[in-house]
């Protein structure tokens, strides 16, 4: 037997775009043993994600090549083995989960559907596959497994969404699972659920796990060992415990310094007027109440943060403040003008004034534009902000304040990573120069 489950040697990935190539994964080396798990710590666009995929042999061939390395499971090279071998080794001894379940489960299925065609693809009779469906349901938490199994992807929250692909993954017993990202889509309370539950399912099965994330306390709490990527390098690796305690490498340390703690407290802005007045909203879906009498002011120049558990009124009170939902009842004065009252006409001239930042980019960018399309659309629908000549130039620094490039500009949202595609959606909501 080799000496470790899965090793990595020399990987490169490169993609060849209208500007050039573009090298993803340099060189990079690590390995993972039985029972253990390892973190790929990065910030969006390191190439963690990309790296992560080449193991399940899932980069986009082309524009992507894997232009050297190789991936030994149990000592034998994934790279070189036959399309028909690799399919039997993805799912029954490699599997994974994505960071939204949402666009990587099947929307016209349902979810018993979808675990029994995991397993009756690799040889499980369908009497069987129904058992053990009902059986992995419960294992991971989903509430009444039996009428779930009947149920759609829609009609589950996003932590449920996420344990049903845990199950999913689980399903013919892997000696490896890859979580790319598992709990970026979760409030910290679902975060710490799904967190406890890898933790669970690896004590009862021996399975590793590679936990790809950009979350420092992701990676503490559950990881026994850590690689840091910057810009497709390998930088640093070690225990977690040596690397938070003693970085090395610049990167390291910039990350560890940048996470949030006791001394990056705000003061409250004194003597700043109220922009925004919100009053006594409620907002009720049938017989569930959504918003019940919420109050707040929020100051010029301020940044408030509304905080609360998945179901607890958040997205749909920003969606009311933007008039994509309507109140049943309350108030909201932008500068001394009620919100909930103006006309379409006037709500048309408002909305340059005030832009929204969605949770799931994946749904909120147009696939079939480029990310120069998406963008500019903004000018199309105000045509009095700026000149058609000024838009590509203004389009390239947008792009630039939020950490991409002007090379961006004729990609796709599925050629990006998810944070990549959240920085897209940040500067289209910036082409307005929305003043919240």
């Amino acid at each position: 037997m080799a000496d470790h489950l899965l090793e990595v040697r020399n990987l490169s990935v490169e993609f060849h775009t209208a500007v050039g190539v573009v090298k993803a994964v340099r060189n990079m080396s690590y390995h993972l043993d039985r029972g253990e798990t390892l973190a790929i710590l990065g910030e969006s666009g390191s190439g963690k994600s990309v790296s992560s995929s080449a193991i399940m042999n899932l980069i986009d061939m082309p524009p992507g090549r894997i232009s050297s390395g190789e991936i030994l499971l149990d000592g034998v090279d994934l790279l070189t083995m036959p399309l028909s071998q690799r399919r039997e080794i993805n799912g029954r001894r490699i599997a994974m989960i994505f960071q939204d379940p949402l666009s990587h489960l099947n929307p016209v299925y349902t979810v018993g559907w979808q675990i029994r065609e995991a397993l009756t693809t690799h040889g499980t009779d369908a009497t069987k596959a129904q058992a053990e469906s009902l059986r992995l349901l419960g294992r991971v938490g989903i509430p009444d497994p039996e009428n779930a199994l009947e149920k759609y992807p829609h009609e589950f929250s996003g932590g449920q969404r996420q344990r049903v692909m845990i199950a999913m993954a689980l399903a013919l017993r892997p000696d490896l699972l890859i979580a790319d990202e598992p709990t970026t889509a979760l409030d910290v309370t679902v975060q710490a659920e799904v967190l406890a539950l890898l933790k669970e399912l690896q004590r009862e099965t021996g399975m590793a796990v590679l936990i790809i994330t950009h979350d420092l306390g992701v990676v503490a709490e559950i990881a026994d060992r850590v690689v840091v990527m910057e810009k497709g390098v390998l930088v640093e690796a070690g225990t977690v415990r040596e690397v938070y305690k003693n970085p090395q490498h610049p990167y390291t340390k910039k990350l560890i310094a940048a996470a949030p703690g006791k001394g990056a407290m705000h003061e409250p802005l004194k003597g700043a007027e109220p922009v925004l007045s919100v009053r006594d909203v409620h907002k009720n879906y049938g017989a569930f109440a959504a918003l019940k009498g919420v109050s707040f002011d929020l100051l010029a120049g301020e940044t408030l943060a509304v905080v609360g558990e998945s179901g607890s009124g958040k997205s749909t009170l920003a969606r009311i403040l933007l008039r994509l939902d309507e109140p049943d009842s309350g108030s909201a004065l932008w500068k001394g003008r009620d919100l909930f009252t103006l006309s379409p006409a006037e709500l048309y001239k408002l909305r340059r004034d005030l832009q929204m930042v969605f949770q799931d980019p994946t749904q909120s960018l147009n696939p079939r534009m480029t990310v120069y399309q998406l963008i500019s659309e903004a000018w199309v629908i105000h045509p009095d902000i700026l000149p058609k000549s000024k838009w590509r130039e203004r389009v390239a620094e947008l792009l630039t304040q939020v950490g991409l490039g002007p090379e961006h500009m004729g990609r796709y949202p599925h050629q990006f990573s998810g944070g990549q595609r959240q920085r897209i959606a940040i500067a289209r909501a910036l082409a307005l120069e929305p003043q919240l």
